[in-house]
């Protein structure tokens, strides 16, 4: 076992070390697999070492693994889903919310940011395109709150939050890569969703909370309008009449796989068409709008794909190399009850979100440590639920934060990289706090996946 543990760690090691010359990802993880099987092959072929570690049973088996991700039937719905996302941005629907709500909502102390939240959780049940979310409502928002005085931090923290919102709230991309990677009916890819829906409203609601109460303590961060526009029956309807499209949109696709009437995949194509209709419905159903969306989905599908390849070869051979005892063992030999070996694991994937994307940790870290919470009794979609929103954190983090980098590409000159920073570090504990609440509270994750069974 001693030989296997100095293995793993070498491969482990070696990632690392590739991962700092700035090599894509993809390339990294695949370069490290063939490194680490010709280092097996040789040290059983040449040296002798007793390792239980060939070629047959490790990288030869890339082929096979390649085919089942190809044939998955969760993943069909990946590009569907990017699609419904990058089309909706196309849309005009959210420029349209934001004008309604904020004539509704502007009179608030506070209420610019809770325009911004309600819209982000809209756009997060529709897409999690991260970065289209907050570039989207960022290039929407901050102008109008810089004009109003709003707080620099305040702003552009609320802003960069909100948009990490659609990871986590269903259709979430990254939901369907780990009901992927677990390959199990008991954390399939709508007992995740239902998993997850009651976790991510609460994160939206304790945005709102923060939004509204902070600024009662802090007058200064969101000034009341000078003159606000006074609230009428029309107003209302507007404004409501702004939401019905995005509404039954959501219904659309996230009822009919509650519901049982369509699978994953038939919703995805749903949501594509209904996203579709939406941007004819608005005027903005053009051929330049169309390239563009069909261009941005098959970047995105491409790189998702291209690093599932890397991890697919990267799990093969710490697999060959007995990665998977030996990690299952040190963690079950942790000198913790087991809430202290879970506690553990997602403080260790808090900071690895400082420095890896979600996408790697997803399909490198999950399958790993899995079994062993499994072993320890406790439910899969709980934890599953418990690694998602720790995962959230790491688009707020620096310096991998990639929401960081989205804001700043279209946030106003005056708001700097501290601002930015400043401003997230409340929606962090945010976040924290809503993973303790899931933590104490199983009840969050679980109820709507055992009601649905």
């Amino acid at each position: 076992m001693l030989l296997e543990e100095l293995y793993v760690a070498g491969l482990f090691g070696t990632f690392v070390l590739l991962l700092m010359t700035g090599f894509p990802v993809a390339w990294v993880l695949g370069g490290t697999s063939v490194i680490w099987t010709v280092i097996g092959v040789l040290s059983v072929e040449q040296f002798g070492a007793d390792l239980w570690f060939d070629y047959d049973s490790s990288l030869a088996l890339l082929p096979e693994r390649i085919w089942g991700n190809v044939e998955s039937q969760a993943l069909v719905a990946l590009p569907m889903f990017t699609f419904m996302g990058i089309m909706l941005d196309q849309s005009g629907i959210a420029e349209r919310l934001m004008h309604d709500m904020v004539r509704l909502f502007g009179r608030v102390r506070g209420g610019y940011a809770v325009t911004v939240i309600i819209i982000g959780v809209l756009l997060a049940a529709t897409t999690g395109i991260i970065g289209a979310s907050v570039v989207l409502l960022g290039m929407l928002s901050l102008p109008t709150m810089m004009e109003n005085n709003y707080s620099r931090s305040f702003a552009a923290g609320t802003v960069c939050a909100t948009g990490t919102l659609g990871i986590l709230i269903p259709p979430s991309i990254m939901l369907v890569m780990m009901a992927d990677r677990l390959a199990t009916p008991e954390a399939s890819v709508g007992a995740l969703f239902m998993g997850a829906f009651i976790p991510g409203l609460m994160l939206g609601l304790l945005y709102i909370a923060y939004a509204i109460i902070r600024p009662l303590f802090q007058p200064s961060i969101a000034p009341t309008p000078a003159n606000p526009e006074r609230i009428t029956l029309r107003l209302v309807f507007d404004t409501v009449l702004a939401i019905v499209p995005t509404a039954v949109l959501i219904l659309s696709v996230l009822g009919s796989i509650f519901m049982g009437i369509a699978t994953l995949t038939e919703a995805s194509g749903v949501g594509a068409f209904g996203a579709l209709l939406l941007a004819a419905l608005n005027g903005r159903l053009t051929l330049p709008v169309l390239r563009r969306s069909l261009y941005a989905t098959t970047r995105t599908t491409a790189f998702i794909f291209g690093i599932f390849l890397g991890a697919t070869a990267f799990s093969v051979v710490l697999r060959g190399l007995g990665g998977d005892e030996v990690i299952e063992a040190a963690l079950l030999g942790l000198p913790f009850g087991p809430n202290g070996i879970v506690i553990a694991i997602l403080f260790a994937v808090f900071i690895l979100g400082f420095f890896l994307d979600w996408i790697e940790i997803t399909l490198i870290v999950l399958p790993l440590v899995a079994p062993a919470v499994q072993q320890l009794g406790f439910d899969l979609v709980w934890f599953t639920i418990l690694f998602a929103i720790c995962l959230q954190t790491s688009f707020l983090t620096p310096p991998v934060g990639f929401a960081l980098f989205y804001i700043k590409g279209v946030a106003p000159p005056e708001i700097t990289v501290l601002d930015i920073y400043k401003g997230v570090v409340p929606y962090i504990l945010i976040q924290l706090f809503a993973l303790a609440l899931v933590f104490v509270f199983p009840a969050l994750a679980v109820w709507l996946p055992a009601i649905s069974r």
